[in-house]
């Protein structure tokens, strides 16, 4: 069960660390223009926010769960399966903007300023509730197809594992930010972008599917 959930949290975590969305594109902003330090504190901030709505999502996903009886919970696979196919199809067609370097700028280096970049980073994903069913999504996906019924332990260590994988990749995006800005193109976004789709669309059919199965036995 443990080797389960560490290949499955870590195979999810690095699915959702090729979502491109706003904090992807000023964490990257602010590694090249403010430094290592500085993106750590913006992605911290982010990071931050993503615990405190997978409290609410931990929250809703129970009370879900409560619906149906046994361990098999049809609801919440087919809810969280509506959700992922959303998901997918909004990242599928997502503009991608391009994104405005500055000078490199190197004066602020004080606390408050580190606090500065974490809060923005919280209240940039805090802004942002539809993360909330996000990661219902992502608890739902957990729980499909694991051989026993998850257990509050189970969900906070898969959970955990995501959040590790999730930040251990954008600290390497951070680190090798400026290598890559010469690669990184709107064409090579818009095809991150729908390749991520389609793949949380297929992850959110089959969720569906589950469901249906459930309600058929």
């Amino acid at each position: 069960m443990v080797i389960e959930l560490i290949i499955k949290g870590v195979v999810t975590g690095l699915l959702l660390s090729v979502m491109l969305g706003p904090a992807f594109f000023l964490l990257l902003e602010t590694s090249i223009r403010r430094g290592i330090r500085s993106a750590l504190a913006f992605d911290a901030g982010v990071l931050f926010s993503d615990v405190i709505y997978i409290v609410i999502a931990y929250v809703f996903f129970q009370q879900v769960e409560e619906l149906s009886e046994g361990g098999d919970n049809a609801w919440i696979r087919l809810i969280g399966g509506a959700l992922f196919i959303l998901y997918g199809l909004i990242t599928f067609f997502k503009k991608i903007k391009s994104m405005q370097m500055g000078v490199n700028a190197s004066s602020g280096l004080h606390a408050g300023y580190y606090w500065g970049l974490f809060i923005k980073g919280l209240l940039l994903n805090l802004a942002n509730p539809l993360v909330v069913f996000y990661w219902f999504s992502v608890m739902a996906l957990g729980q499909s197809g694991a051989e026993t019924v998850f257990t509050g332990w189970d969900m906070f260590f898969f959970i955990a594992i995501i959040l590790i994988t999730f930040f251990s990749i954008d600290v390497l995006k951070i680190i090798g930010a400026k290598r890559l800005r010469p690669y990184i193109t709107a064409n090579l976004l818009k095809s991150l972008n729908q390749i991520t789709g389609v793949i949380l669309m297929i992850f959110g059919i089959f969720l569906v599917i589950n469901s249906i199965i459930i309600w058929l036995r």
